[in-house]
């Protein structure tokens, strides 16, 4: 590998990207491949359109201006391919590999003996194997002989992508042992941190397995949340009181789970092992009966406030993105609630939203929704509610009428 090595990098979004640029800023010649035009577009003027990732758009701009970076919307021959595209899930909860598919159909033409191709797309177990490497094979090309696959996910937070793809530990998961130290060559020249070495199997479990892991814990916390709610109890305070075990530590409960990767990622494997997975599965229908808990409780209340006053209410829900002071829309239960609000409470009342990323912009986000300034909402009343979904910190301080998330 030498500095002369040419790295295509297919899809442009929050993960490849920043990738992009790390490998350019690296000294690397790279090609980012992206289906949308005005992205490419914006791209090779050196203007990111992730405008809430600090350092991004400085980065992009110096290694465009080098001539180390540059866009297309098709691929080109390359020594490493890098493959960080979608993985959404359909409606029966499996994983939908279209956009993988078609990343490899666009690149298979350009494969030459030697290539490295590596999967970062969040994938089912056995994804690297079964379709990258698979298709290789229809080619004429063996993993670990003719060329190098191998699988390597992101651990990155929104806002903070530049600096956790370089601090945060790797982990490179080959289709051969040969194909693992082949590709982990390459992160080594962006990551200061550990690059680990697995199979590729291992490495696609890992990815899940974290989320998963996250995910089983806040339905903990939610279901715990609902429980004193029904007994009348405060949940806080339940949770405050048993966090002072020494070997406790209940999360904060919230109106559901969002995100790219939480509430997204278990179905993976439950969809690999449903037989195996009951525990998972349980936990991501917990957390889905969360944010049905919190619609329900927003619509009694509203409802005994109707019939109390003969009032036509008005709702603010505040904090839309699916997790505080980050600027990502993707999966949001705020979301969710919104639109469930708006189809059962009718003619009862007027839902507005408050939140500081929804003039930003931000990820996910494809609708405009009723918003209203922070400095507009009109103060609580016996026709005006309150309701937290989201705790931001510009809204610390403020009291609540419903408040589901501290």
């Amino acid at each position: 590998m030498t500095r002369k090595t040419n790295i295509c990098v297919l899809g442009l979004g929050y993960i490849g990207l920043p990738t992009a640029c790390l490998f350019a800023q690296a000294g690397f010649q790279v090609l980012g491949v992206d289906i949308n035009p005005e992205v490419v577009e914006g791209v090779n003027a050196g203007d990111s359109h992730l405008d809430l990732e600090p350092d991004l758009s400085e980065a992009l701009a110096g290694v465009v201006r080098e001539g180390r970076l540059q866009a297309a919307c098709k691929p080109v021959p390359a020594d490493l391919f890098l493959i960080c595209v979608p993985t959404p899930f359909k409606e029966e909860h499996q994983a939908d590999l279209t956009y993988i598919e078609a990343a490899l159909d666009s690149i298979l033409p350009f494969i030459r003996p030697g290539n490295t191709i590596v999967l970062e797309s969040t994938s089912p177990p056995g994804t690297t194997e079964k379709v990258v490497a698979g298709a290789l094979k229809t080619k004429g090309f063996t993993a670990g002989k003719d060329c190098f696959v191998a699988y390597c996910p992101e651990r990155v937070l929104p806002g903070k992508i530049m600096r956790e793809l370089k601090v945060n530990a790797r982990i490179v998961g080959g289709v051969t042992p040969a194909c693992g130290r082949q590709a982990s060559q390459f992160y080594k020249k962006i990551v200061d941190a550990e690059v680990m070495e697995t199979t590729a199997r291992t490495a696609e479990v890992v990815k899940l397995v974290e989320n998963s892991f996250r995910d089983v814990n806040i339905a903990f916390a939610n279901e715990i949340s609902m429980f004193c709610d029904r007994l009348q109890v405060s949940h806080r305070e339940v949770i405050r009181l048993a966090n002072h075990h020494p070997r406790v530590n209940i999360l904060t409960p919230g109106p559901g789970v969002g995100g790219h990767c939480i509430a997204v990622d278990p179905w993976f494997l439950v969809e690999a092992l449903p037989e195996q997975t009951a525990l998972i599965r349980t936990a991501r229908n917990v957390n889905l009966s969360k944010t049905r808990y919190v619609i329900s409780t927003i619509h009694r209340n509203v409802n005994e406030r109707f019939k109390a006053t003969g009032l036509f209410q008005k709702v603010y829900l505040f904090g839309m993105t699916y997790k505080a002071d980050v600027a990502d829309f993707r999966e949001s239960p705020s979301i969710d609630i919104y639109h469930g609000l708006v189809k059962e409470l009718g003619k009862m009342a007027h839902l507005y939203v408050v939140d500081p990323y929804l003039d930003e912009g931000g990820y996910g986000l494809s609708e405009r929704l009723p918003a209203v300034p922070l400095d507009q909402v009109p103060s609580m009343a016996a026709s005006i509610l309150w309701v937290q979904l989201t705790a931001h910190r510009s809204f610390q301080g403020l009291n609540f009428t419903l408040n589901f998330s501290s």
